[in-house]
């Protein structure tokens, strides 16, 4: 896969210093995953693809959009928000995450590729809500957990008129079972983005939901409450 050719198919033209930090994330990722969990996706032109490339496609959902604050909840290893950061250093970026370790790798990569758009923070979405309630523009959400689930979690943290924006796989079966929760939640389906990967690796799907009216205060609830029954 030819890196920049495909980040320029999303209107992305990654200039030396872009591309510098992209190959410096590679490294730092490997380094740290050699002793902490991040991937296991390791081979490097897999990295570009299953990875950055595929966090850099959330712009198919946002790109033409006039946002400037963007709210990862789950980072993990940085996808897609340090990808996106990258590549939109327009962009404010806040990231949570529950797991202590993976908000301090996030905290020193950001620092190391001189990323001055984000922000991570060791935050619960439950908790988290409670001093950014209808705040972010963008909320995303990338391979965390069922969408119904997922939608819960996030939704109260979109302001109204704001997007809730999940990167999955195949997401059809998720989809049908999370209607109920995006109704009860203040939103509404805008679209579902289909696409392939380079290199034919892998069908990926885009959700995309709006947020019409504000949550009922009442949710999110307790995390366990909500894997116990979601909506």
């Amino acid at each position: 896969m030819n890196f920049k050719e495909e980040a320029l198919k999303l209107n992305i033209n990654l200039d030396e210093l872009m591309e510098e930090k992209f190959s410096l994330y590679y490294d730092k990722l490997i380094e740290v995953n050699s002793y902490m969990n991040l991937t296991r996706i390791t081979e490097k032109n897999e990295v570009y693809n299953k990875h950055f490339y595929d966090s850099l496609t959330i712009l198919k959902a946002i790109g033409n959009l006039d946002i400037k604050e963007v709210l990862d909840v789950g980072g993990g290893a940085g996808f897609p928000s340090i990808p996106l950061a990258i590549a939109r250093p327009d962009l404010n970026i806040t990231i949570i995450d529950a797991l202590n370790k993976r908000i301090k790798f996030l905290n020193d990569l950001k620092d190391y590729l001189g990323l001055n758009n984000v922000l991570a923070l060791h935050e619960r979405a439950e908790d988290f809500v409670k001093e950014k309630r209808d705040y972010y523009e963008i909320v995303t959400a990338r391979a965390v957990a069922r969408l119904n689930i997922l939608l819960e979690l996030c939704m109260p943290l979109v302001k109204v008129n704001g997007l809730f924006v999940a990167l999955k796989g195949n997401a059809s079966d998720e989809l049908e079972e999370a209607k109920n929760a995006i109704e009860i939640l203040g939103g509404k389906l805008e679209q579902v983005i289909t696409f392939d990967l380079p290199d034919n690796e892998g069908k990926r799907e885009i959700i995309v939901v709006r947020k019409i009216k504000e949550s009922n205060k009442k949710y999110p609830r307790l995390f366990q409450k909500i894997k116990e029954r979601p909506l």
